[in-house]
């Protein structure tokens, strides 16, 4: 089992920026596929990037070169440095765990974070 919980977010003025955090715990080795989704109010759950245990990055369209996912692998974190951020980026973004490696094996999930509200607002 993998456990998420996910801090950093808050309220910031359209044109700011903020690092989201997330830090996993539970019994395992290593974790494979880390990411980043978000969901609005009325809207359903959306992709924003992912990463593996790499390094290898994918970004949804819209968020590519405002945003930056990264991770420590070692300390099982994970971030995302969200940069000129719009209103319409305001959502709860969630962490998310694709797979776990543990005992010789993988263990499938997906496992998530309670999620941190963001909000983009003068």
């Amino acid at each position: 089992q993998v456990h998420l919980v996910e801090s950093g977010g808050g309220l910031v003025q359209p044109g700011g920026s903020l690092r989201l955090s997330c830090a996993a715990s539970g019994m395992f080795f290593s974790i494979g596929v880390m990411g980043w989704y978000r969901q609005a109010p009325g809207k359903e759950r959306e992709l924003v990037a992912t990463i593996t245990f790499g390094g290898y990055s994918e970004y949804a369209r819209s968020m590519k070169g405002r945003f930056t996912i990264s991770r420590d692998s070692n300390r099982n974190l994970l971030y995302l440095q969200m940069n000129s951020l719009e209103p319409e980026d305001t959502a709860v973004y969630y962490c998310n765990a694709k797979d776990y490696f543990d005992n010789g094996r993988w263990y499938s999930g997906p496992y998530w974070g309670q999620g941190t509200q963001v909000t983009v607002s003068s």
